[in-house]
């Protein structure tokens, strides 16, 4: 009976520990959400206040006036690309590491490890100058190609683990069906590797989504800049203007998607990382 004490003790504890951390995180967000739909009298005279008429048109002057549309549109576009070019070097990468025996298997395996230990913000200054050589500088393409390589090692090693843990019968299986090595990694290996694939892509877009360092550096014109940059941009520009309104209203135009993506698959992400890890 003191046991069960005890734990349901420990329970409470918990519960109240993990709602004050909840309260703690989502009150920042529901006030700028709040803050998004007052006038700028409002937002400095009572800001703790819900809007006496909800300002709608903070959000187009956001999405017009600060370009921040069109700067969407240029994250959409760089992260979609970004993706198609990291499951295409991460999905047969995986697969060779994880399925085949051959030399240097391990070599190669190791030299993807360590990559996890360099950031891209460490080799800024080469990658600007080897990119500005190259005449590679504010492209969209090549920014994309150089989100794909950074995320290449962590995708490496989640997805191996996943598809280390396919049984080889299946694999027996479509060599005597007469599967090639492309068509058993098309047909058999990749379906059941699907929770990995789908969690290395939600990870990656928050990651090529919500980055920073590389697109200020390697993006020139402003008609190319992500939304990380354009959101940087709007909060100097509406800080002398003092359209506070159309600032909080861009913040969440940046936040609808990653909020949305998270609300939707954040139990396939948290489950896919934690199974990753353990097969890895």
């Amino acid at each position: 009976m003191k046991k069960n004490k005890t734990f349901n003790m420990r329970k409470l504890v918990i519960r109240i520990l993990l709602l004050i951390a909840t309260v703690i995180f989502v009150y920042p967000i529901l006030w700028n959400v709040i803050a998004s739909f007052k006038t700028n009298e409002e937002v400095l005279e009572s800001p703790w206040s819900l809007p006496a008429v909800p300002q709608f048109d903070n959000f187009v002057r956001a999405f017009t006036e600060a370009s921040m549309g069109e700067y969407i549109l240029n994250s959409f576009f760089v992260t979609a690309l970004s993706m198609f070019f990291l499951l295409l070097l991460v999905i047969p990468t995986a697969h060779a590491i994880s399925r085949f025996d051959f030399r240097g298997r391990k070599l190669l395996h190791n030299f993807y490890m360590a990559g996890l230990f360099i950031q891209p913000v460490y080799i800024m200054v080469p990658l600007f100058l080897l990119m500005n050589n190259l005449h590679m500088l504010d492209n969209r393409l090549w920014l994309s190609l150089v989100y794909a390589a950074s995320a290449l090692p962590f995708s490496i090693y989640l997805l191996a683990g996943f598809m280390k843990s396919i049984p080889k019968e299946y694999e027996q299986a479509a060599s005597i069906d007469g599967c090639g090595y492309f068509l058993t990694l098309v047909k058999i290996i990749v379906p059941l590797a699907r929770p990995g694939i789908l969690t290395v892509i939600i990870f990656n877009f928050f990651t090529f989504w919500n980055e920073y360092a590389l697109a200020l550096v390697l993006m020139t014109t402003d008609e190319k800049k992500t939304i990380p940059i354009g959101l940087a941009n709007l909060m100097e520009v509406q800080r002398f203007a003092t359209d506070w309104g159309a600032l909080f209203a861009g913040l969440v135009l940046v936040l609808i998607p990653t909020i949305t993506l998270y609300a939707l698959t954040q139990k396939k992400l948290t489950e896919g990382m934690s199974m990753g890890g353990l097969k890895g």
